[in-house]
């Protein structure tokens, strides 16, 4: 990682993407001096960890700073947004959806910069290789978003808002509806005094082969041997709870194609 001048960080949010990404700039020496959030708590218990001072009006953020950072549910952005009004500070969203624009009519120097990762306030993370997507108003912009994103990870990428959005859809498809799947998966074997524990390997070796694998050519399973045997059986266990048959068949079908 490169080790750019540290910088005078703002923290606008205290979740789960706030409080990992503050806690690596933390680690690599920048200065993190305020964190907002709407609950004291939240601001207070991140702000303990990267001794920064909480604060829960944004008409309390100080303008000594040079990185403005929202980490906010997208929903909240615009009107965070629309009460941040500076002169020529760095303000960014790490929203995987939400335009660069959002932020225009806030400061002369905006962009975006997102992790691409899933993040929990109680599980460490290692920023070093998770992709970093950057975007910004200008190439002056763009070139000290890039610094940045340097002085913690491995893997900064420049995607624009469209290939951005393409990009947090695969996302969703990849990490979140796969864990959902884990979820079902999870609750059937309970219902039957099964433990997930078992499914583990299984879901480590399917992760595994696809670090150098296409996965639509690691796909096993009864839906792409067409083995209708098996899915009529599967759909049987199923019989009691109409969404999950709905959504057995409908991914089953999808794999068909």
């Amino acid at each position: 990682m490169a080790t750019p001048s540290p910088q005078k960080i703002i923290l606008i949010g205290a979740g789960n993407v706030a409080t990992q990404l503050g806690i690596a700039l933390y680690k690599a020496g920048h200065s993190i001096l305020q964190v907002y959030s709407p609950s004291n708590k939240s601001a207070t218990a991140l702000a303990v960890k990267i001794k920064a001072q909480p604060i829960t009006d944004l008409k309390k953020l100080t303008t000594t700073a040079s990185i403005y950072i929202i980490a906010i549910k997208d929903d909240a952005i615009a009107t965070i947004a629309k009460q941040l009004k500076f002169k020529d500070q760095l303000l960014v969203h790490t929203s995987g959806t939400v335009e660069m624009a959002v932020l225009k009519n806030s400061s002369k120097n905006y962009g975006v910069f997102y992790p691409l990762q899933t993040f929990s306030k109680s599980k460490p993370v290692d920023f070093a290789s998770i992709p970093i997507c950057i975007e910004a108003n200008s190439k002056s912009t763009t070139d000290t978003l890039k610094r940045f994103a340097k002085s913690i990870s491995g893997n900064v990428q420049e995607i624009n808002s469209s290939q951005r959005k393409i990009l947090h859809v695969g996302a969703v498809f990849a990490c979140n509806f796969s864990n959902h799947m884990y979820a079902i998966a999870a609750s059937l074997l309970s219902k039957h005094q099964l433990s997930f524990d078992l499914l583990k390997p299984l879901i480590i070796e399917t992760a595994d082969k696809i670090k150098q694998n296409d996965p639509h050519l690691m796909q096993t399973g009864p839906a792409i041997r067409n083995d209708k045997k098996t899915m009529a059986a599967h759909l049987k266990l199923l019989a009691a709870d109409k969404e999950l048959k709905i959504i057995y068949k409908l991914i089953s079908n999808h794999i068909k194609k």
